[in-house]
């Protein structure tokens, strides 16, 4: 599929706090603790645990929320295909877009139970 412009606005408009609870929900539901989440949003992010609350308490837009993220080097290293969307086949103009999947992609690899090292991707 291909991302457009309105999709990516879309997204970017979208606020963290809404969908913060549905990740936490879903990684809840399949065993993960708290503490593994925001141990994987603050490797690709650059956000600790008071960070991220302080972003959902002042219900930034996910376009805020990547903007002052410190994305790690690392995420490149992320790929695949999210919600029929094959990450690394997203376009760089569609910033945002494509870090929302990146986010998803390791959240739903914590939910299917795959190991933390794989995750937080490091070179060989």
């Amino acid at each position: 599929m291909k991302v457009t412009t309105e999709k990516d606005e879309k997204v970017g408009n979208m606020i963290f706090a809404s969908i913060y609870p549905l990740y936490w929900n879903r990684l809840e539901k399949n065993g993960r603790t708290k503490e593994e989440f925001h141990q994987v949003l603050e490797w690709f992010t650059g956000y600790d645990e008071n960070q991220l609350q302080a972003l959902i308490d002042e219900k930034v837009t996910f376009r805020t929320f990547f903007e002052n993220a410190k994305i790690h080097p690392n995420a490149h290293m992320i790929k695949g295909v999210v919600c029929g969307y094959r990450i690394e086949e997203i376009e760089d103009e569609f910033v945002v877009y494509k870090e929302c999947r990146r986010m998803e992609k390791l959240i739903d690899e914590l939910a299917k139970g795959r190991k933390m090292e794989k995750i937080l991707r490091e070179e060989k």
